[in-house]
């Protein structure tokens, strides 16, 4: 598995509404702002449900999260289209493993920051007994 540092991938989803209840109801994150609208007729997405997005990218890589931390910037509201982008700012290969460190950005369609995050773990190259 060829993993370098500075490589790139992105991710794009626009959140629905039933997309914030069904994480609600998952997770028990049911604040008043993610059930109610507000006074703009806006919900608000849940931010460990905004952060599923760089874990998408991490699934896609087969990548077991270690440790991490996400900077939630400005809300995410049900209709948005966020994008993100993961970077690997480390790589480092043994015999068993990948150890990775990944760097993400989310925007929104205004092309506003609205999560950034830090995470790092490992890609299994062998199966443990």
């Amino acid at each position: 598995m060829e993993i370098k540092v500075g490589q790139k991938t992105t991710h794009t989803r626009v959140f629905t509404e039933d997309d914030v209840k069904l994480f609600g109801d998952l997770s028990g994150d049911k604040g008043i702002h993610h059930v109610q609208p507000d006074s703009l007729g806006r919900i608000m997405v849940q931010g460990l449900l905004t952060a599923t997005i760089p874990t998408k990218i991490g699934g896609d890589m087969n990548f077991i999260a270690r440790d991490g931390c996400f900077h939630f910037l400005r809300p995410v509201y049900v209709g948005d289209t966020v994008k993100c982008e993961a970077e690997v700012t480390k790589a480092e290969t043994d015999e068993r493993y990948v150890r990775l460190s990944i760097e993400s950005r989310c925007v929104n369609q205004l092309d506003e920051q609205v999560m950034t995050g830090e995470i790092s773990g490992v890609i299994r190259l062998k199966q443990t007994k």
